[in-house]
């Protein structure tokens, strides 16, 4: 490898080692400790230190034939994760054009959770509550679930915080809005929703929209359909420019997270 490319390599390396770590660490520092982000801050860790270290890392690995095949084995695992995260990016992509299509006639509407603040939605969780809007305006006769439960150092649901966005907001009435305030997670959230909707007297083989962030909705899709709805119908919300993409890198991570775990 050339000095130049080497520099280049290990100076990129830095950088995105740097940011991945940061982020991280701004997650778990709120109690967002799972593998969507412990991972992340490992391979970041792994990209700074090879920044840093390059030569010291390739000396101590080119000091026996054995080593020297580890080094190139990881290397080639490193680029298979690169092509898979490919292919998820891909297959994201495709999901939130088939997401931001308008949604059918459905019998319920399930607005996913995505975080508070000072007892006020994120800025990701009021653009899923501001999508769902047209939505619930367009189809009054279906049944809206707000679902999400009491996060870190926090008094009040999330389900109550986005119940009380979506009246003061959009004056969505409080009495047509079901409040699942127990869940702390997106299994969690289409779960416990299945008992509000079967107090409403719905099924989850009737045709269901899920709204949340565009970036979420593979694993959105993927859990409902491990849990038994049959019509899932994603309904996908913008992810400000600012922190798209950065979503859409710890989703590979959660979506590997929920697999592992069986969720889908």
């Amino acid at each position: 490898m050339s000095k130049i490319l080497l520099t280049t390599t290990r100076t990129v390396l830095t950088v995105i080692g740097l940011v991945i770590i940061v982020d991280c660490v701004a997650l778990m520092a709120v109690g967002k400790i799972n593998f969507g982000s412990v991972v992340p801050f490992l391979v970041g860790s792994v990209f700074v230190a090879h920044g840093l270290f390059w030569q010291a890392i390739r000396k101590f690995f080119g000091r026996s034939p054995w080593l020297n095949r580890l080094w190139y084995a990881l290397w080639g695992l490193f680029v298979i994760w690169l092509i898979s995260f490919i292919v998820f990016i891909y297959s994201l992509q495709q999901q939130i054009k088939l997401s931001q299509q308008p949604a059918p006639s459905v019998a319920a509407i399930i607005v996913l959770g995505s975080g508070t603040v000072a007892g006020k939605p994120t800025p990701t969780l009021a653009k899923r509550l501001d999508t769902a809007v047209p939505l619930i305006e367009s189809q009054p006769n279906a049944v809206v679930i707000t679902s999400g439960g009491v996060g870190f150092q926090r008094t009040r649901s999330e389900a109550d915080i986005m119940a009380t966005y979506l009246h003061e907001v959009h004056n969505i009435e409080f009495e047509r809005i079901s409040q699942e305030g127990k869940s702390t997670s997106t299994e969690e959230n289409l779960a416990n929703s299945q008992s509000i909707l079967e107090e409403k007297g719905l099924s989850i083989a009737e045709p269901i929209a899920i709204v949340t962030s565009d970036f979420h909705t593979i694993r959105a899709a993927s859990i409902a359909k491990h849990q038994g709805y049959q019509q899932p119908i994603t309904v996908a919300s913008p992810t400000p420019l600012s922190i798209r993409y950065n979503a859409w890198f710890r989703e590979y991570f959660a979506f590997v997270s929920g697999w592992l775990l069986g969720e889908y």
